[in-house]
């Protein structure tokens, strides 16, 4: 049966860090794709699971490194987390572990931070590791609050090698509680598709571009995206037949994509 050709894709959805930078350096030519998306009217969103920042300081450190985008541009885990919670409790409550990324997206929403009685619990990715909250967030739950997780990375990229992130706390909290953790960013459809619904896009338009072959790869093929692989980051090329999946397309860096 002959397949109907594939449509020009309209928008890009692109994972930030592998993809477009390594640590705080941009990965060659970056810059002259996200040049190439804007003079061709191509809509981008910049998408990370990272939740520490906010949207205007990852704005502002991208421009330092040479990559000019503006907040619109760019959607994190800690924003996906927000509009799901407001979608399940409007102006509820929560218990927070992460910094201030996650702090001022539950805010925009119109949501409590609080350590009395709260709704939930949410935990993000964080540098200060605190043995007291980390104590009262396990009490919590284990008096009802729900749980929930900006993203299942257990670990992260540095200038000098990995560090531990959300999934690694998450697994602690996880094991003390007896209770798991509702993660909403990738590999979680979620994201992708409240990503779509702010670019008021359809899935069939869409790209993912990702360097991780277990959240932006598999995040993109259950959302019905078509999904470009780039091998600047996790991912390398002999490590592709050990997944179930495939991406639609394996290129060497973003610039070499094809529009």
């Amino acid at each position: 049966m002959k397949r109907p050709p594939k449509k020009t894709a309209r928008s890009f959805l692109i994972d930030m860090d592998g993809v477009l930078v390594r640590g705080h350096r941009l990965i060659p030519e970056a810059d002259c794709f996200i040049e190439r998306l804007r003079s061709s009217g191509r809509k981008f969103l910049i998408l990370t699971n990272n939740s520490e920042r906010t949207p205007r300081d990852l704005a502002h450190r991208l421009g330092e490194i040479g990559l000019k985008v503006t907040t619109d541009h760019i959607y994190t885990s800690a924003q996906a987390t927000a509009l799901f919670l407001d979608d399940q409790n409007r102006k509820g409550t929560a218990f927070v572990i992460g910094e201030a990324g996650l702090i001022e997206a539950l805010h925009d929403v119109g949501y409590v931070i609080t350590e009395r009685d709260p709704m939930y619990v949410v935990v993000g990715d964080t540098q200060n590791y605190d043995h007291r909250r980390i104590t009262q967030a396990i009490r919590l739950i284990q008096y009802g609050a729900r749980f929930i997780a900006t993203n299942p990375d257990v670990t992260g990229p540095a200038e000098t090698g990995i560090v531990p992130a959300t999934g690694a706390l998450v697994a602690l909290i996880e094991k003390a509680t007896d209770r798991r953790a509702f993660f909403v960013g990738k590999p979680n459809p979620l994201m992708i598709r409240t990503a779509l619904r702010r670019l008021s896009e359809h899935s069939e338009n869409t790209v993912m571009v990702g360097d991780r072959m277990d959240t932006d790869i598999v995040a993109g093929i259950e959302s019905g995206l078509e999904t470009i692989l780039v091998l600047t980051g996790v991912t390398r090329r002999e490590d592709l037949d050990r997944f179930p999946y495939r991406p639609t397309r394996v290129v060497e860096s973003v610039n070499r994509i094809k529009l």
